[in-house]
């Protein structure tokens, strides 16, 4: 099968050099919103905005909050909305992400920030590992999402490393070899290949700017764990205990030989065991969707929280 470089690279928005790795910057540091949730994780911290019904936004991996800013602000203060930071990511401090999984872990986090905050049921949007977490989130937990949107992910990421017939056992050597290339790999060819993923990621030459300060402030064992758990997690067979309405966006893989109905294809094989999932190809556009398309991907998102 082959490898689809959009999705594989969208998880390999990944750190930089180690020396920028090991000091990050505070959580507080350079986030020009209102006010972070009083909330104690060492999992992720979140930013909230806003009043009104609650939404939650879940960036990918090495990803900052920034990536929601024109989504936040086209929703208008209509909703209160929380934006997660994932620690060890975007200049935020590793804490209990140093080593180990970090989707699940965030995604029980999560679950228990929407039980203490007092959440009902709110619309919960990930982007790439980010919706990941959102379905982790939304099949463990039915009883806490209201709606779900995710935004260019599917369920099993091995798929595209295993070809036909991988399952999590068939792709661990693999992902433990980009695993082990992401956190030791030298620094030089790391920002280099940093560089390379977030261009095929954003058409958008002006919006790459962001992420790739993303990339280059997050730590690099934090994305390497967390890429290798992405690629060696098959939520297929969770698929059908997500009660929520849920929506998946997402855009034509960004390899030459995967036409649009290809793409369409395997979103729609993928998402086979959630009924009434809604499918929605955004055309010209890569990876990072809400980037290269913000009007036509707020307007989505307007449509489904209504």
């Amino acid at each position: 099968m082959i490898r689809i470089a959009c999705l594989a690279a969208a998880c390999l928005a990944v750190s930089a050099p180690a020396a920028l790795a090991q000091s990050p910057a505070s959580p507080e540091a350079g986030h020009g919103h209102h006010h972070h949730a009083d909330f104690q994780s060492g999992r992720f911290h979140v930013r909230v905005d806003g009043e009104g019904p609650d939404v939650i936004l879940i960036p990918g991996l090495s990803s900052s909050p920034e990536v929601w800013d024109d989504t936040v602000a086209a929703l208008g203060g209509h909703y209160r909305v929380h934006r997660l930071h994932i620690q060890g990511f975007a200049g935020a401090p590793a804490a209990d992400n140093a080593q180990g999984p970090v989707a699940a872990p965030v995604a029980e986090d999560l679950a228990r920030y929407i039980r203490e905050q007092g959440l009902e049921r709110p619309a919960v949007i990930g982007h790439s590992m980010g919706g990941t977490i959102a379905l982790m989130l939304a099949a463990r937990h039915p009883d806490l999402v209201g709606r779900l949107m995710v935004v260019d992910m599917i369920p099993f990421m091995g798929a595209m490393f295993g070809g036909p017939g991988a399952t999590p056992e068939s792709v661990a050597p693999i992902a433990d070899q980009i695993q082990a290339g992401m956190a030791d790999g030298p620094a030089d060819a790391y920002r280099a290949q940093l560089e390379s993923t977030i261009n095929g990621m954003i058409l958008t030459e002006a919006r790459r700017a962001g992420p790739l300060e993303d990339g280059l402030t997050s730590d690099r064992r934090v994305s390497a764990d967390a890429y290798r758990e992405l690629i060696v997690t098959d939520l297929g067979p969770e698929l059908d205990r997500i009660t929520a309405p849920t929506e998946v966006v997402y855009a034509k893989f960004n390899d030459p030989r995967m036409t649009a109905a290809i793409t369409d294809g395997i979103y729609a094989a993928a998402y086979a065991r959630l009924p009434g999932v809604r499918l929605k190809r955004i055309d010209d556009s890569a990876h990072f969707i809400m980037l290269d398309q913000p009007d036509r991907f707020v307007a989505e998102v307007n449509a489904f929280l209504e």
